[in-house]
């Protein structure tokens, strides 16, 4: 009985994106990707046609699913508080629990990965790329700006600025977690960004 496609597809791209986190683009091979996912070579080239095929798909795949998760918990956020600043606060706090429970380094960021070894990229990918970090400054930029209306900030500083802060923080402490082996590291870094967002707003006295 012949494989599911979908499956196919999913484990080649599965296998590929651990191999892309592990070694780096250039260092994953088409022959490496067939051996870890168990298929023919004919399989993959039925899926995939060239390696930059690949690239994209999973670029296009780690932008859905990175998207996915920010959405799910800004719209947690916004049903358990209707306060902007107290809606971002909580945003954070949820990217902290999810990052909290790791036993093992964050296994990395796929966009970084990719960063890396921009030359090895078509422009399709690098378009992928660069429109879901856009569209994470888009997202939290926005709610920045709603904060900045009802709390004057104790700094100057842009919503755009905050909202890249938080990406930053977000990429490098995967980068540190993997490289110093301290799974906790996200969780923490999320938290010191937190407290920095709750400091920087003057709320009214009670």
């Amino acid at each position: 009985m012949p494989r599911d496609g979908t499956i196919t597809r999913t484990t080649i791209m599965d296998s590929a994106q651990s191999l892309i986190l592990g070694q780096g683009f250039s260092a994953t091979s088409v022959d490496k990707v067939i051996e870890q996912a168990g298929i023919t070579k004919g399989a993959f080239f039925h899926h995939f046609k060239t390696k930059a095929d690949l690239a994209l798909a999973l670029g296009e795949r780690y932008a859905n699913l990175d998207q996915a998760r920010v959405d799910m918990n800004l719209v947690r956020a916004e049903e358990l508080a209707r306060d902007p600043l107290q809606q971002m606060l909580i945003f954070i706090g949820l990217l902290k629990e999810e990052m909290a429970g790791l036993t093992e380094p964050f296994p990395g960021c796929l966009y970084a990965s990719f960063c890396y070894e921009a030359q090895l990229f078509d422009d399709n990918t690098h378009t992928v790329i660069q429109n879901m970090m856009l569209e994470w400054r888009r997202r939290l930029s926005s709610k920045f700006v709603d904060i900045i209306d009802l709390y004057p900030p104790k700094l100057d500083i842009a919503p755009e600025s905050l909202a890249d802060m938080a990406l930053v923080i977000y990429e490098g402490a995967f980068i540190l977690s993997k490289t110093l082996k301290e799974p906790v590291t996200t969780a923490e870094q999320l938290g010191h960004y937190r407290n920095y967002v709750e400091l920087l707003f003057e709320t009214p006295a009670e």
